[in-house]
This record gives C-alpha cells, sequence and structure tokens, in this order.
C-alpha cells in the first residue's frame, strides 16, 4: 500500500508538475526572449522547465511524511495508518505541495527576471541618447 502511495504521489506531483510549466510557458518565453537573445531564451526555458519539474515533483512528493507511514517517529507514537482518509489527505496535500513550490520558484525566476529587465531596458535608453 504505501508503494502505491509512494508512486500515486509521484505520477500527481508529476501531471501537476507538466500542467503548470505548460500554462506558464509562453509568458516565460516573452520574459526570456525580450531580455536575451532567441537560442539563448530557448536554452534558458528548458532549464527553467527542467527546474520546475525537479521541484514540483520533490515538492509535492514529501518522503518525510510519507516515512511516517513506515518507521514511528518515536516508540509513543504508532506509524500512522494508511486509510482512505489518509489517501486523501496525502493526494490533496499533494497537488497544493507541487503547486506551491513551482509557484516559489516560478516566482524567483519572474523577480530576477525582472531585474534583468530593468536593467536591459536601462542599457537601451543609454545607447538611444
Amino acid at each position: 500500500m504505501f508503494i502505491t502511495l509512494l508512486i500515486v504521489t509521484f505520477f500527481i506531483s508529476l501531471a501537476v508538475s507538466v500542467g503548470s510549466v505548460y500554462f506558464f510557458q509562453s509568458s516565460l518565453k516573452r520574459v526570456l526572449s525580450r531580455i536575451v537573445t532567441e537560442e539563448l531564451a530557448d536554452a534558458w526555458l528548458k532549464y527553467i522547465k527542467f527546474a520546475a519539474y525537479v521541484v514540483g515533483i520533490s515538492g509535492g512528493v514529501r518522503i518525510y511524511q510519507l516515512e511516517l507511514y513506515v518507521h514511528p517517529i518515536n516508540d509513543e507514537i504508532p506509524i500512522k495508518i494508511l486509510d482512505s482518509q489518509a489517501w486523501i489527505l496525502e493526494v490533496y496535500s499533494t497537488i497544493i505541495e507541487t503547486l506551491q513550490s513551482i509557484a516559489w520558484m516560478l516566482f524567483i525566476v519572474f523577480v530576477v527576471t525582472l531585474i534583468a529587465f530593468v536593467i536591459v531596458r536601462a542599457f537601451e535608453l543609454r545607447k538611444n541618447k
């Protein structure tokens, strides 16, 4: 049952990550194309997509929480029971944690690209004068 939960949370995290990357892909491409050349923007977009998959899956599959179904924290607290309510909670937590991890990663990416955009724009204005 534990292995099934691990596999299910992995694939849910993967699906949510793919959906999130697909949703933000055009925005990321436009922002990157504005800051760097087209070839470099494609390379950076691939890297950001890969990072989003890694961050999303690692954030969604919470290994420490899943370990509580196998190993107890200490002798006084028993192993968590993997029933239908636990499944629902784990699936919901997987979706939320995946989205939260990707949101933080994309927030950092967009802040950095905003700073880069301001720098590029400043150089363009200086060059035009």
